[in-house]
């Protein structure tokens, strides 16, 4: 029975589907030509163009082979012979410049040096305390901004993370007690930086075991908006990594700062003061859930007549918050009176000098205030 037109045109188009198949699925355009190309040479078939361009076959090499490799070890040959000649012009070039050289070897040595120092453990760096790898990175973005400002010198890279000063001072925040940090009026750059940089830590690994961070987290008062602005600045490099800072102080519309607080949930807040307990009257920011707060330059506090503004700034927060004082002398009575409600449990002294604080940095002790000289002399 003969077939119809239908099934040999089924047919046909089943072995060009086929055959396409093939072709796609194993080897490329190229590698295709040159196989049929072969094959053609050895059934003795060849097209008329490679007749006339083909040389002329021998016993050895029947398939006329051997003639695209000699041709393609002449190309590699000469090849290798240029990059001869252009190492020797360069050896020759090279005993012109030999200081030149010199120079740009000991830079290179220079910054070689500088990135593994940079690289090394951190744990030998600040002299076995254990620091977290996030407190290292906020610790290098807050250096990098530094250099990339021109605020510090590039032969003083590594210094803030190589800092003993910082290193007690996370030891003793992160074990939960308070902070008296004695010897300087205010805080500097650098304490600001390990300040700022060990409460981020605090906020991820409180946040990494499920912990519900309250905002702000930290609060830090000082005492003018210019110091207000100094520390925003400071703690805005930690932006990127996942930490908001916003700055209250006067000079700025309340409604501004408080539309401000209605878009932002900082977990850094600076402050006077004043202003903050303003916007806290106004219910604009609630500060009863920090956990850290900060008291910069508690001398200029009393001499402002802001003692009792901060207490009442600690009356708004609930529970027991660490605190962190820095003051060049604890020695007057508001100031001691002021600490008596402050700071409730062990307390840590930091002193600003990296060598008096080499001294005292283990000493963890409790704060006894005492309202008369009979009650001291009889302990």
């Amino acid at each position: 029975m003969a077939k119809g037109d239908d099934a040999l045109r089924r047919k046909k188009n089943k072995v060009i589907r086929k055959r396409l198949r093939n072709s796609e699925s194993s080897v490329t355009a190229r590698v295709a030509a040159i196989i049929a190309s072969k094959r053609r040479r050895k059934a003795g078939r060849r097209r008329i163009c490679e007749g006339m361009c083909f040389s002329l076959p021998t016993e050895d090499d029947p398939f006329n082979e051997r003639h695209e490799k000699k041709k393609a070890m002449e190309k590699k040959n000469e090849s290798k012979n240029q990059k001869l000649n252009r190492r020797d012009n360069r050896r020759n070039n090279s005993d012109t410049d030999l200081v030149t050289d010199a120079k740009h070897q000991q830079k290179l040595d220079c910054d070689s040096n500088e990135e593994e120092r940079l690289l090394k453990d951190p744990i030998e760096k600040i002299e076995g305390n254990i620091v977290s790898k996030f407190l290292l990175l906020c610790l290098k973005s807050i250096e990098d901004a530094w250099l990339e400002e021109g605020t510090l010198n590039k032969g003083m890279a590594g210094t803030l993370l190589s800092n003993s000063w910082g290193a007690d001072f996370c030891k003793g925040c992160s074990s939960g007690s308070s902070v008296m940090v004695i010897g300087e009026a205010f805080a500097t750059r650098d304490q600001v930086a390990w300040l700022v940089s060990t409460a981020a830590d605090i906020i991820t690994r409180n946040e990494k075991q499920g912990i519900v961070v309250p905002s702000p987290f930290l609060l830090f008062l000082v005492s003018s908006g210019d110091r207000a602005v100094e520390v925003r600045s400071l703690c805005k490099h930690l932006k990127d990594l996942g930490i908001h800072t916003v700055s209250l102080h006067p000079g700025t519309s309340l409604d501004h700062q408080i539309q401000g607080l209605k878009n932002c949930e900082p977990e850094f807040l600076v402050s006077t003061p004043k202003r903050l307990l303003e916007l806290v009257s106004l219910n604009a920011i609630d500060i009863s859930g920090t956990a850290l707060l900060v008291l910069d330059g508690l001398i200029k506090f009393d001499d402002l007549g802001l003692l009792d503004s901060i207490k009442s700034i600690r009356d708004s927060i609930s529970g027991d918050p660490q605190t962190i004082t820095f003051s060049d002398s604890y020695e007057k009575l508001s100031i001691t009176a002021l600490l008596k409600n402050l700071v409730r449990g062990p307390v840590y002294r930091l002193s600003s000098q990296e060598s008096v604080a080499r001294l005292i940095s283990s000493a963890s002790q409790y704060v006894h205030f005492y309202t008369s000289e009979e009650e001291k002399l009889s302990e």
